[in-house]
C-alpha cells in the first residue's frame, strides 16, 4: 500500500473512531446516560377583540348638538397576552369618519372610555394606551365604551371609522 493510501485509511479510521467516541452508551445495570433537551422561546404575543365591528347607536333628535347626551355604545372587550411586558393602544385609522358626500366628521366625535360612566377621550390618529402590562408574562382584558357625538351638520347617511388597536412591547 502506498504512503498516500495509508494516510487516507488512517484518516478514515480516525473519523470513525471520533464519531463512535461522541456517542454515549450504557451497557451495565444501574449506569446512566444524560441528554439535554433545549429550546429557545421566542417573544409570544396575542391581541384579541371580542368583536371586529361595533354598531354605534342611532341618534335621536335629542342627541343632536347635545354634548350632555351623546349616543352611548358598548365597544369590544380587548385582551392582550404575552410572555413579555406589553401595551395595547387605541387610535382612529383616519382623521375623519367616512361620511356622506360633503360631510366632514372628525374622528374625535367618537370618544372612548374604559368604564361606561368614566371620562371619555376623543379618538385621534395618535395612539392612546388602554392596557399597560408591566410584568413579564400575563393577560390583561379591558372593556371599551364609546360615546358618539352627532351634530345638525351630520347629513343623513352611513358613517364609519376604523378603530385600530395595537399590541406593542414597551
Amino acid at each position: 500500500m502506498s504512503k498516500r493510501g495509508t494516510l487516507a485509511l488512517a484518516a478514515l479510521l480516525g473519523l470513525a473512531l471520533t464519531a463512535q467516541a461522541s456517542a454515549q452508551t450504557c451497557t451495565t445495570a444501574g449506569c446512566a446516560v444524560t441528554t439535554t433537551a433545549s429550546v429557545t422561546i421566542p417573544t409570544l404575543q396575542k391581541l384579541t377583540l371580542s368583536a371586529t365591528t361595533t354598531a354605534l347607536g342611532i341618534p335621536t333628535i335629542d342627541n343632536v348638538d347635545s354634548a350632555a347626551n351623546p349616543v352611548a355604545t358598548a365597544g369590544p372587550s380587548v385582551t392582550g397576552k404575552a410572555n413579555v411586558p406589553f401595551s395595547v393602544t387605541i387610535a382612529s385609522g383616519a382623521a375623519n369618519f367616512t361620511a356622506p358626500a360633503g360631510v366632514t366628521k372628525p374622528a374625535g366625535d367618537l370618544s372612548w372610555s374604559l368604564t361606561s360612566g368614566g371620562t371619555y377621550t376623543g379618538l385621534s390618529t395618535t395612539a392612546a394606551q388602554v392596557i399597560h402590562q408591566t410584568v413579564t408574562g400575563g393577560t390583561s382584558t379591558v372593556n371599551i365604551f364609546y360615546h358618539a357625538a352627532w351634530h345638525s351638520t351630520d347629513a343623513p347617511g352611513a358613517y364609519s371609522l376604523a378603530v385600530v388597536y395595537t399590541l406593542t412591547e414597551p
